[in-house]
C-alpha cells in the first residue's frame, strides 16, 4: 500500500475528507456524547457521512476513531470496548467508501499529558495507541492518520506505535497555535525533523486556526521536507450566531487556499472542524488534474528536541557535544548518581548550556546501578531543565532504550562499534525511534591503525545502518582519537580518515577531541590545536569540555574562518571588549599574555575541583560566574528555571539558617521567579513547558513555607471555582489554568469536566468564590456558560466569570455578559488578579 501511495502522491494531490463532529452533530449527535460510540449506534448515519465524503471527491475518508483509544473511552467507561468500537468504526467507513476511497484510522489525542507536565509516560501511550491501531488494522483500514496532536511527545509515541505494530502508511499531522508553535512549543522544522526520522509517509498540519494560519507552517515544512505534506484546515475559527454554530470559511475561500496549500508543497489536502461535503466538493473540483508542486528533497543532518532543532552543515553554526555528563573519573558526581540524586547532573546540563553547548551527552555509566533507571531519570531531569538536544552515551542496550523513550525530540545514540553483535542491537533502537545513531571506528580487532581501515569499518557501520532502514542523515562515524603521548603517529590518521570520510561517505562526524592530549602537560594548548585542525578537516560535532577557554576560543575563531559566522557577528559580539595584556619574559621583553574579555566569563571546569594549568605550570585565575547575589535571589532564579529541588533546599535553608520571614520569602523570591517566568512566557522566549516547570517549583516553594505560616496570616489571592461545562468533555487546557492559578497563590476548586450549572453555581455560592471560570472547547456547549451566568445573576451573587477556550473570543465573550475571556493560562493568570483587583 505504501509504494502505491506513493506512486498516486508522486503524480497527483489527494484529496482527505472533511469533518466528523460538525456532521454528527447536525445528524442528532448530543453535546457531551462520545461520538464513536454514537457512530456505532447508528451505522446508517455515519456511513451516510462517509459516503457523502467519497461522493464529494474524497480519496481517503477517515474513520469515526478520533477518541477511541483507553483514555478517551474511560471517559465514557467504555475502556474495555476499544477493539469493538474502532473495528466497527473502520467497518462502517469501508461500507461508505464503496470501494471508491481509502480509510485511513483517525487517532487523535490521549487526552492525557506526558511526564513532567502531567501524569502519563511514553509506555502507557504507546501501549494505548498501539492498541487502538492494531483493532483499525485488523478491521481493514489502508493508513492510519495522527491527527490534532498538540505535543511532539505525544506525537512520536503515537508514530512510533504506528510503525511498530501495524504495516499501514502512516500521516502524521500537529495542531499549531496562532504563534506558529505548538501548545506545548514546538516550531514547524522542529516538528518536521522529528517526525520525518520515524519515516511516515506524510507530516503536515490539522485544525488550527484555519488554512490563513496553517499556510505559513507548509510553506515553512515545504522549503525543507523530503516526504509528502498533509493539511486539514478548519473552515476558519467558528462562532455562535444565535443559538447555532457558524464556520466563516466557505467551500470557495477553502478551495482557493487549496491552491495556494498545494503551491506551497502540499500533497493531501482535505478539512477539519466546520468543513462539510460542501467544502471537500470545492477543494475537489479546484484542484483535480492538478500535479503537485516539485520539491527538491532536502536531506537536513539535524538533532531536536521538543522546541529546538540543532542543524548541521555548510552554513550552519559551529555546534558540540557537551562532555560533563559523564562520571567517569568524577566522585562526587557518580556518588550523586548511584545515591539517586540528579542535581548535580542538572546543574552541569544548565551551565554547559550557559557556556554554549548546544547538545549535551549523558552517561549514567556508575557501576552496580541500575543504569537503565538511572537513564530514565536523568533524561527527564536534563529536558525538564534544559531545550536542547541530547546524546544517550552508554554500553547497554536496555540504558539507550530507556532514554529512547523518556526523551522528547531527536536525540544521537552513542554508540556502537563495528561488531556485528552490536550494530544487531543499536541499529533497529535508532530505526524504531527515530534517534541518530553514531557509530566508532572500532571491531572486534580494535581501532586499526590506517586511516584506511578505519574508513572500512566506517562503510559497513553505514550499508548495515542503511539495510535496517536509517537515512543518511541518521548516520554518524567517530574516527577516534588516539593520545599523542602514546602514538603520536596516529594523531594524524584520524585526520586523514575524517577527509576520507567527508569524501567518500554522506554521513556526519564526531569526535572526542580532549582525548589527544592524554598524559601531556599543557593539554588545553593541544586540545585547541587538535580541534582547530578538525573542524578545517570536516568534522560536524566535537564532544567537548564547554568550560574549556581556549577549546570556546579556536571553536568561535573557526566559525569565522570557515564562514559559519555569517558577518562574524557571534564573533564581534563576544570579542568586543577584547583586550590583550602584556607581560615580560626573562630578558625583559614585553610579548602578549593571556587575553582579558569582559564578555568571556566562562569557567574552566576541567575537574571536580574546578581548576587547570597554564602552558607555564602556574594556576590559572579562576574566571567568576555572576551568582546571586543573595539567597531571595537564588530561589527567585530556581522558580525561574523551574529547577523544584533547588528552590526547596534554598527555601529551607531561609527559614532554618537565613531566619527569614516566611512572608519575605513569598513576596521577595517565589512570586517575583513565578512573574519573570510569565513575562518571557509572553515575549515567546518561555514556552508553555517552561512555563508549568516554574509554576509547580513555586508551589513547591509555597508549600514549605506555609508550614512556617503559623504566627503569620496565611491568605490566598482569590478563591476560583473551575469547570468545564456540561457536555463538554475536554479539560487539558482547564487543567493547565488550574496549576497556574494555584501556583500564583489562588485557591482553585476545580470541578472538573462536564458539569451541570446549577452544580457551578452551588459551589460557588456555598464558598463564596471570587471568580467563576468556565471553559470549552466545543461549539455546542459554549450556551451553557450563558446558563451559568444568568443563573450568577439571578442569585445576586458578587463573584466575576472569566471564560475561555480554543472556540471562543472576546466578542463571544462580550456577548454572554462574561467579565473576561482569556485566550490562553497566562492570560488566566493576569485576567484573575485584575478581576480581583489589589487583595
Amino acid at each position: 500500500m505504501t509504494a502505491k501511495l506513493y506512486n498516486i502522491l508522486s503524480s497527483r494531490i489527494l484529496i482527505l475528507d472533511g469533518a466528523m463532529g460538525t456532521m454528527l452533530q447536525e445528524r442528532g449527535m448530543a453535546p457531551g456524547e462520545c461520538p464513536e460510540l454514537f457512530g456505532v449506534n447508528n451505522p446508517l448515519i455515519l456511513e451516510d457521512i462517509h459516503y457523502q465524503y467519497m461522493e464529494a471527491g474524497a480519496d481517503i475518508i477517515q474513520s469515526n476513531t478520533f477518541g477511541g483509544n483507553r483514555f478517551k473511552l474511560a471517559e465514557y467507561g467504555l475502556q474495555e470496548r476499544v477493539a469493538e468500537i474502532n473495528a466497527e468504526a473502520v467497518r462502517i467507513a469501508r461500507a461508505g467508501a464503496r470501494g471508491k476511497a481509502l480509510v485511513a484510522a483517525s487517532i487523535g489525542p490521549s487526552g492525557k499529558m506526558l511526564q513532567p507536565f502531567g501524569s502519563a509516560n511514553f509506555a502507557e501511550l504507546y501501549a494505548a495507541f498501539s492498541e487502538q491501531m492494531i483493532s483499525c488494522e485488523k478491521a481493514g483500514a489502508d493508513l492510519i492518520s495522527i491527527e490534532t496532536m498538540t505535543d511532539i511527545g505525544e506525537m512520536r509515541a503515537a508514530l512510533i506505535a504506528a510503525c511498530s505494530h501495524t504495516r499501514l502508511p502512516v500521516i502524521a499531522h500537529m495542531t499549531f497555535e496562532p504563534g506558529g508553535r505548538t501548545l506545548m512549543g514546538t516550531d514547524p522544522l522542529t516538528a518536521l525533523i522529528i517526525m520525518e526520522a520515524l519515516q511516515p509517509l506524510a507530516i503536515g498540519a490539522n485544525c488550527s486556526g484555519g488554512a490563513r494560519e496553517l499556510l505559513p507552517i507548509i510553506e515553512e515544512m515545504g522549503r525543507y521536507s523530503s516526504i509528502f505534506l498533509s493539511v486539514e484546515p478548519n473552515a476558519g475559527l467558528p462562532h455562535l450566531l444565535g443559538e447555532r454554530t457558524v464556520f466563516p470559511d466557505s467551500p470557495e475561500e477553502m478551495a482557493e487556499y487549496a491552491l495556494k496549500l498545494r503551491d506551497a508543497g502540499a500533497n493531501i489536502i482535505g478539512g477539519c472542524c466546520g468543513t462539510t461535503p460542501e467544502h471537500i466538493k470545492a477543494i475537489a473540483s479546484t484542484l483535480r488534474g492538478l500535479s503537485p508542486r516539485i520539491r527538491t528533497a532536502r536531506r537536513i543532518r539535524a538533532l531536536a528536541s521538543r522546541s529546538q532543532a540543532v542543524v548541521l552543515g555548510e552554513g550552519k553554526p559551529l555546534s558540540f557535544i557537551g562532555e560533563r555528563i559523564n562520571p567517569t573519573a568524577r566522585k562526587k558526581l557518580a556518588q550523586d548518581i548511584k545515591e539517586g540524586r540528579m542535581q548535580m547532573v542538572v546543574d552541569e546540563a544548565r551551565k554547559q548550556v550557559e557556556a554554549g553547548a548546544a547538545i549535551l551527552d549523558v552517561n549514567m555509566g556508575v557501576p552496580g546501578i541500575d543504569e537503565a533507571m538511572a537513564m530514565r531519570e536523568a533524561v527527564v531531569a536534563v529536558q525538564a531543565a534544559v531545550d536542547v538536544p541530547l546524546a544517550l552515551d552508554s554500553t547497554s542496550a536496555q540504558a539507550i532504550e530507556e532514554g529512547l523513550q523518556s526523551f522528547v525530540g531527536r536525540p544521537l545514540i552513542n554508540s556502537t562499534t563495528g561488531e556485528d553483535k552490536q550494530l544487531e542491537i543499536i541499529l533497529p533502537l535508532a530505526r524504531k525511534y527515530g534517534a541518530a545513531v553514531l557509530g566508532l571506528c572500532l571491531d572486534q580487532n580494535g581501532i586499526p591503525e590506517r586511516a584506511e581501515d578505519r574508513v572500512e569499518i566506517a562503510r559497513k557501520i553505514f550499508e548495515q545502518a542503511r539495510e535496517y532502514g536509517l537515512r543518511e542523515e541518521d548516520i554518524y562515524i567517530d574516527c577516534l582519537v588516539k593520545t599523542a603521548s602514546a602514538e603520536q603517529s596516529q594523531v594524524i590518521e584520524t585526520l586523514k580518515a575524517l577527509r576520507m570520510l567527508k569524501e567518500e561517505l554522506a554521513v556526519g562526524t564526531v569526535l572526542g577531541v580532549s582525548n589527544v592530549s592524554h598524559g601531556l602537560p599543557a593539554r588545553e594548548l593541544l586540545n585547541s590545536t587538535y580541534l582547530a585542525m578538525a573542524w578545517a578537516a570536516g568534522l560536524d560535532l566535537p564532544i567537548m569540555n564547554p568550560f574549556d577557554s581556549r577549546m570556546m576560543e579556536t571553536t568561535r575563531a573557526a566559525a569565522v574562518l570557515l564562514n559559519r559566522d555569517l558577518n562574524s557577528l557571534d564573533f564581534i559580539e563576544k570579542y568586543k571588549d577584547y583586550k590583550v595584556n602584556k607581560t615580560q619574559d626573562s630578558t625583559g621583553v614585553s610579548r602578549p599574555a593571556h587575553r582579558i574579555c569582559q564578555q568571556c566569563n566562562i569557567p574552566d571546569l576541567l575537574d571536580d575541583q574546578v581548576k587547570t594549568t597554564s602552558s607555564t605550570g602556574n594556576k590559572a585565575k579562576e574566571k567568576k560566574v555572576e551568582k546571586p547575589s543573595s539567597i531571595l535571589e537564588m530561589i527567585s532564579q530556581g522558580v525561574l528555571q523551574g529547577d523544584r529541588e533547588l528552590v526547596l533546599q534554598q527555601v529551607q535553608k531561609a527559614l532554618d539558617q537565613e531566619e527569614i520571614a516566611p512572608m519575605e520569602i513569598v513576596n521577595k523570591a517565589l512570586i517575583p521567579g513565578i512573574e519573570r517566568a510569565g513575562e518571557l512566557y509572553e515575549q515567546k522566549k518561555y514556552f508553555l513547558p517552561q512555563l508549568m516547570l516554574a509554576a509547580e517549583s513555586m508551589r513547591d516553594g509555597f508549600t514549605l513555607v506555609k508550614t512556617r505560616l503559623s504566627g503569620e496570616a496565611e491568605e490566598h489571592k482569590g478563591l476560583i471555582v473551575l469547570a468545564t461545562v456540561e457536555g463538554d468533555i475536554h479539560d487539558i487546557g482547564k487543567n493547565i489554568v488550574a496549576i497556574l492559578l494555584e501556583n500564583y497563590g489562588f485557591k482553585v476548586l476545580d470541578m472538573g469536566k462536564d458539569v451541570k450549572a446549577e452544580t457551578i453555581l452551588d459551589l460557588a455560592e456555598k464558598e463564596k468564590a471570587d471568580i467563576v471560570a468556565l471553559s470549552a472547547l466545543m461549539t455546542t456547549t459554549m450556551p451553557r456558560m450563558q446558563e451559568v451566568i444568568q443563573g450568577v445573576k439571578a442569585r445576586g451573587m458578587p463573584c466575576k466569570i472569566m471564560v475561555g477556550g480554543a472556540v471562543l473570543n472576546q466578542e463571544y465573550a462580550d456577548h454572554i455578559g462574561a467579565d473576561a475571556y482569556s485566550e490562553d493560562a497566562r492570560q488566566a493568570v493576569l485576567t484573575a488578579q485584575r478581576l480581583i483587583g489589589g487583595r
